[in-house]
């Protein structure tokens, strides 16, 4: 579904990813694993437009994605949901929500998202007219990624999305991320030094220093050593 090949980013003189290769097939939850400031968050950025300068491939379905917009990756049915949240805080949870599906891509398909949304986080429909600002950071965290789906994508970048937050509620986070891929999207998801993505993770992928050191399913990744030694904690 996604396929990265060879690929180089830069933050202006800085060259953060050196030949990154790896792909995301249509249904997995792919996870992308790695130390604080080692490209990460870069990886996902590159694949949503959000990095000003790039080389290498990045095809979507087979078409080349490299160098386009984050408009029109949106409305090709490619998103990021940042680690920041970037919600909008004096706006409520519905006009966040609302501003989700602002795309052509996702408008016409507004009243069925927003109903799914509910399904999945009932605290927001209980909460919808509550500011942004005013909520938990779990809530907030939700918030986010119901966002994101009302966007109508079939491909979500999802950046740290346990981030700052407490151990249930981070259980809560992915067992949704599980609920939102068994409904059919793929997930390339980064995470730090989380041992339970073992359990949503179709495949793990290892970034250091801006290089891939690890691929391979969770079986390997449990047998590999310096992977449980260092990223999972075991």
């Amino acid at each position: 579904m996604l396929t990265i090949t060879d690929l180089n980013a830069f933050y202006g003189q800085l060259h953060v990813l050196h030949g990154v290769s790896c792909e995301v097939l249509e249904g997995e939850v792919v996870v992308m694993l790695g130390p604080n400031g080692h490209g990460k968050s870069t990886l996902l950025k590159s694949v949503c437009g959000l990095v000003g300068r790039v080389e290498g491939s990045i095809t979507y379905k087979g078409k080349e994605i490299s160098g386009l917009s984050t408009e029109k990756l949106v409305n090709q049915g490619v998103i990021y949901i940042s680690e920041n949240r970037e919600l909008f805080g004096e706006m409520t949870v519905m006009e966040n929500l609302k501003l989700g599906a602002y795309s052509k891509y996702a408008r016409k398909a507004e009243k069925k998202n927003l109903a799914k949304v509910f399904e999945l986080f009932p605290v927001l429909a209980e909460r919808k007219k509550q500011l942004a600002s005013t909520m938990s950071g779990g809530e907030a965290r939700m918030l986010a990624i119901a966002r994101g789906l009302m966007s109508n994508a079939d491909f979500m970048c999802i950046d740290e999305p346990s981030l700052g937050l407490q151990p249930n509620l981070r259980m809560e986070v992915f067992n949704i991320i599980k609920e939102i891929n068994r409904q059919g999207k793929s997930i390339l998801l980064v995470e730090q030094n989380i041992p339970q993505i073992a359990d949503l993770a179709d495949r793990i992928y290892v970034l250091e220093e801006g290089r891939i050191t690890f691929d391979g399913d969770t079986e390997a990744a449990a047998q590999d050593e310096h992977l449980k030694e260092i990223f999972l904690g075991m």
